[in-house]
């Protein structure tokens, strides 16, 4: 009995292993997908309630590694290539228009992007039929990421609440990310504000199983001055929060933007500080340098360096910028107080 039994081990193929110190060691440029933000082939999710810009963040992002352009302006992609998404919620003419906006605001040519966006009204990944289309797909894109807003219009059936259902598909969702070496970027709801939940994971609703599974997890809650951008990673350390706000400024369509401290201060001041400079040095000074002196986004100096032109305040000579002669006299604090472009809406 035991003879048979070795026998009909010995055909049985073994678990794939090496030793410990033959598993691959990446470089530093090849752990991320996004910088800072999302790990490279790692899964998880963005999180928040309705209405708080996930979609537009989980497009920014899919912009970001399809196009090799830093998320929000901010996170650098270190290899970009082409992403899958799947908006089971929006129209598809919402989703055109919003990726064609965010490569304008990239300055890029949006014929070239290399997003790939899956045009069925419904896809159940709960489904064997549906993960069989899912996979052709796959093989024929091979996206660095696959982005599926919302988590709950993919897994049609699965009751969220039950830990072993949500297993189940999770271990799906795992299993072709090892596949296709993929990151997989799930879009979820939060649930409703519970007294002592402290952790963002612990906002996800459903099972909790849904946190332990993740790699990555980024969560927006809003506040007064914007959306408080919380980030967990499962094996790296965690930036600080920061604000982000979905804002439209002047021509440029909307788009998401991080807010800096500095950038939440009152336009006057800046405005002020910019003239006072101007007046108190001798010769024009180019904007890296006024960026230097106000410790402020080159986006929003160039904002501002339009806007007192156009008032005649200040003008260019070459390069560099000085005082209009007219406008060295007024008083700086003559401007009515407004937000800085970028912090409106």
């Amino acid at each position: 009995m035991r003879t048979a039994q070795r026998q009909a081990r010995s055909l049985v193929t073994p678990l794939a292993c090496v030793r410990a110190c033959e598993l691959e060691v990446k470089p530093i440029e090849q752990a991320w997908l996004i910088q800072w933000l999302w790990g490279e082939e790692c899964v998880g999710f963005i999180v928040a309630h309705p209405k708080s810009n996930k979609s537009w963040l989980s497009l920014d992002m899919a912009v970001a590694v399809a196009s090799g352009t830093p998320c929000l302006g901010r996170f650098p992609v270190p290899r970009p290539g082409p992403v899958l998404v799947y908006a089971a919620e929006d129209h598809l003419d919402t989703v055109r228009t919003r990726l064609v906006g965010l490569c304008a605001v990239r300055g890029l040519t949006w014929a070239d992007l290399a997003v790939h966006v899956i045009t069925e009204p419904v896809v159940r990944l709960d489904r064997i039929e549906d993960q069989e289309r899912l996979r052709r797909t796959l093989d024929q894109i091979r996206p660095r990421a696959l982005f599926l807003d919302p988590l709950v219009r993919v897994y049609g059936d699965v009751d969220e609440n039950s830990a072993q259902e949500v297993s189940r598909f999770l271990s799906y969702l795992r299993a072709l990310q090892r596949e296709y070496r993929m990151a997989v970027v799930l879009v979820h709801h939060a649930r409703k504000a519970q007294a002592g939940v402290h952790q963002a994971g612990q906002s996800l609703r459903g099972s909790g199983d849904l946190y332990a599974w993740v790699d990555e997890l980024i969560s927006l809650r809003r506040n007064s001055d914007g959306l408080m951008m919380n980030i967990e990673h499962r094996s790296a350390a965690s930036p600080d929060p920061f604000l982000i706000r979905l804002v439209h400024e002047g021509p440029k369509p909307p788009h998401l933007v991080i807010l800096d401290g500095a950038d939440r201060a009152p336009k006057e001041t800046w405005r002020e500080r910019l003239l006072l400079f101007l007046t108190g040095t001798p010769g024009p000074c180019v904007t890296a340098q006024i960026r230097a002196e106000l410790g402020l986004r080159k986006e929003t100096i160039v904002d501002l360096l339009r806007t007192l032109e156009a008032s005649g305040e200040i003008r260019r000579v070459g390069r560099g910028w000085t005082r209009s002669e007219e406008g060295s006299g007024a008083s700086v604090g003559s401007a009515p107080s407004q937000t800085l472009p970028g912090t409106a809406g």
